[in-house]
């Protein structure tokens, strides 16, 4: 199994940046591609950025709201995924939760327990 552990959350102004953390442990090796996601209050949780695991491939992707100012990155020999959150909006605010899928085929199957950013206008 793969634990996750999310921090950097936090207020921040609008137009301001912030850096989420994700810290993986357990069986590492196994997972395929990590992911964040946020959920804001009364609205169904988004995809917002995506990351192979494999040294060989990034593959990123992202959510067309994040393009150009959020980028999601990992540093393999620290298991963890980060989130750079950059130009940050009002409507940005959510809880951020980071996820794992351990196949190409398979569901986002391990999460951490989510981390509040909330951007003031």
């Amino acid at each position: 199994q793969v634990q996750l552990v999310e921090s950097g959350g936090g207020l921040v102004q609008a137009g301001g940046s912030l850096r989420l953390s994700c810290a993986a442990s357990g069986r590492t090796s196994s997972i395929y591609r990590m992911g964040w996601f946020r959920q804001a209050p009364g609205k169904q949780r988004e995809s917002v950025a995506s990351i192979r695991w494999s040294v060989f491939n990034l593959e990123e992707k992202y959510a067309e709201s994040v393009k150009g100012r959020f980028t999601i990155s990992r540093d393999n020999a620290k298991n963890t995924v980060y989130l750079q959150m950059n130009s940050l909006k009002p409507e940005d605010t959510a809880v951020y939760y980071c996820a794992a899928k351990l196949g190409p085929a398979m569901d986002y199957n391990a999460w951490g327990q989510g981390t509040q950013v909330t951007v003031s206008s």
